[in-house]
């Protein structure tokens, strides 16, 4: 082999390794809108992201949820932070598959009323006026019509539902305006502490689901299965870098105290049982899109 070549194929494998090294995966992030918000709020996880793993990656703004099952469909996105309910349709969209979970302490969702009432379970809310929050929310809408579901109620036809924002729900159910509330018991709680002029007792749970599936990153089926496991391998060996960059910005408050975990698609079989008795048996459209 003559010199010439000798230096060639050095030239080849240099560049080969460096190509390699070049690779820089798209993340987004599902209910961050634009760049500058996705930088300010995110952008300690991607740092801490790239530490761990020794990949390089980069934002990937979307304005809606079906904007990232476009993208990772159309391979311009690789990595997606999503919640559970998201997930179901990106899944069936793309098949997309979750990785990592972002466990959230105390995220379970619970059906509240006034104590004076006089309704002690589920089943007594039929034909009655029950509040949730956003559409297609997991915690907020159907979770709590799952529950409504396990305790035997139709949450499609036994109640007469209404959609709004968690504090004017809570303000509607103190006024005795709506007969229930469905929410995430935690966020509700943050609302109900807050109340100064109500005694204690003055509302109650009657029923709450079991913790809900995680938050999570999911993956495009486009990238290699070698790039998901150093990614996967890097997070989990190094939990206290990346939940310290997703806890670092206030906005991300409710991640306080998480774990990250394995993840895998079976564990989403609950949300998908939500989706059916919300009245959304395909799971190929976001609710309220």
């Amino acid at each position: 082999m003559t010199l010439k070549f000798v230096l060639l194929g050095s030239a080849l494998a240099v560049a080969t390794a460096m190509g390699a090294q070049a690779e820089t995966w798209k993340i987004a992030v599902t209910d961050v809108e634009g760049l500058e918000r996705l930088q300010v709020e995110w952008g300690p996880f991607k740092s801490a992201l790239e530490e761990a793993t020794g990949e390089t990656f980069e934002f990937f703004a979307v304005n809606s949820r079906t904007a990232a099952a476009e993208a990772l469909r159309a391979e311009t996105v690789d990595f997606v932070v999503s919640g559970p309910a998201e997930y179901i349709v990106i899944n069936t969209l793309t098949d997309a598959k979750p990785v990592i979970g972002l466990g959230r302490p105390d995220y379970h969702c619970a059906i509240i009323v006034r104590a004076d009432s006089g309704i002690n379970q589920p089943i007594d809310l039929k034909g009655k006026k029950v509040a949730f929050g956003d559409i297609g929310s997991t915690s907020n809408m159907l979770c709590p019509m799952q529950v409504l579901a396990d305790y035997g109620l139709d949450p499609v036809n036994d109640i007469e539902k209404l959609h709004t924002s968690r504090n004017i729900a809570h303000e509607a159910l103190k006024a005795g305006d709506v007969d229930a509330l469905g929410s995430n018991a935690g966020s509700w709680l943050a609302v109900r502490n807050k109340e100064t002029d109500l005694p204690y007792g003055f509302f109650k749970m009657i029923a709450r689901s079991g913790d809900l599936p995680n938050d999570m990153i999911m993956v495009g089926t486009h990238v290699p299965e070698e790039a998901i496991t150093k990614v996967v391998n890097g997070v989990l060996q190094n939990k206290a870098t990346v939940i310290a960059g997703i806890t670092a910005h206030e906005e991300n408050d409710k991640y306080v105290g998480m774990d990250l975990v394995a993840i895998e698609d079976n564990a989403y079989d609950y949300v998908r049982a939500m989706y059916r008795n919300a009245g959304y048996p395909q799971f190929d459209q976001f609710i309220g899109d």
